[in-house]
């Protein structure tokens, strides 16, 4: 016998079915936002028990502040090693971050402070933005040298001339601001475990072609005996929005009454033997140097045709080994000398005590 389902009259149980159907979603939503906030309070908390153990095990990058290893650790340089009053500045891309010895300035003309405030890898609108940024940041900078390549005058319209935020480097660099927001604001994991995985050897110089090694002037040594190719191919055309960055730069200083020497570096002759054989794209180089710096009277050397050095002076096609650079070194402060370019003491400005 089938028995029919003894169904209040009342309806009590449809009420209590829709009340428990409503109440459900509800729940859902609870806890699928409580496992939300979970996984990334989870996440966070991981990410900076990760920055305490790189830091502890000397394997933290410092921020990406430009995403550029090399430039970012030479901010963080800048940070820990403040130079006190300097009065000579040196800019540029690699070239001039490796192609002087501030040791050497200081011994051929005492009176001068040197900082070495060129960044690895940048262009010459690049380089020129981080000169703006110091010159505002050093007041005691009285004498501007620029070493640069023809590259570096290649292809500036393609990249950004803002190698970092001026508002966010200030206090990490000038006001010993705290680290650890700026790894969350340049959030960047793969680049983050990349960079940790060779940045304790790169500042031991264990790395033989990529050392984050800095002198006491900013200067970074590449200190092998061993050479490698060229490295460096045909250069792209020249850019004449570089050239406007120089422009900008070399009128700046005139109006302040401050030096600029621009510093063409010596290039590896096979390089300019393959690349440039009648001579062509080095003499359009040198003209339009000379141009630009005419109208705000800048001096320019062009080392790579008046300084002679061998061949086994070159680890590939731009950059010299760190044995020759006292030499090269010497010579620039000769042509600072011969110019008068050379800073003057100044008796408000007491001597940098560097240990």
């Amino acid at each position: 016998m089938i028995q029919t389902a003894d169904v209040p009259k009342d309806g009590s149980h449809a009420e209590q079915d829709a009340g428990t159907t409503a109440r459900a979603p509800g729940r859902v939503r609870s806890r699928y936002l409580l496992s939300l906030f979970a996984g990334l309070f989870g996440a966070f908390a991981m990410f900076c028990l990760t920055l305490l153990a790189l830091d502890r095990t000397g394997n933290l990058p410092p921020p990406a502040f430009s995403n550029i290893s090399c430039a970012d650790e030479k901010l963080n340089f800048m940070r820990d090693n403040p130079i006190q009053s300097p009065n000579l500045l040196i800019i540029g891309s690699s070239v001039a971050w490796r192609h002087v010895d501030g040791n050497v300035l200081t011994e051929a003309l005492p009176e001068v402070r040197p900082m070495n405030g060129a960044f690895c890898g940048l262009f010459a609108n690049q380089s020129t933005y981080v000169g703006h940024w110091l010159l505002d940041r050093q007041p005691s900078i009285q004498s501007v040298v620029m070493i640069a390549d023809p590259q570096d005058f290649a292809g500036c319209w393609r990249v950004p001339t803002a190698v970092f935020n001026r508002e966010h480097v200030d206090p990490y660099v000038y006001e010993n601001a705290s680290p650890w927001g700026h790894y969350m604001r340049y959030f960047s994991p793969k680049s983050l475990a990349r960079n940790a995985l060779t940045v304790k050897a790169q500042r031991a110089g264990e790395i033989e072609w990529d050392p984050l090694v800095f002198n006491r002037f900013g200067d970074g040594p590449l200190d092998t005996r061993n050479t490698r190719e060229l490295l460096y191919g045909r250069p792209d055309p020249l850019d004449s929005n570089c050239f406007d960055a120089l422009r900008g730069m070399s009128s700046r200083l005139a109006e302040e009454g401050r030096e600029l020497m621009v510093v063409s570096t010596p290039l590896h002759p096979k390089w300019k033997e393959k690349y440039d054989p009648d001579g062509t794209f080095m003499a359009d180089f040198d003209k339009r140097i000379m141009d630009t710096l005419s109208a705000t009277g800048g001096t320019y050397w062009n080392a790579d045709k008046d300084w002679s050095t061998p061949v086994t002076s070159f680890v590939d096609a731009v950059h010299m080994r760190w044995s020759v650079v006292h030499d090269f070194t010497a010579a620039l402060a000769e042509q600072m000398r011969n110019t008068a370019m050379a800073p003057m003491p100044s008796p408000s400005l007491e001597t940098a005590k560097v240990p």
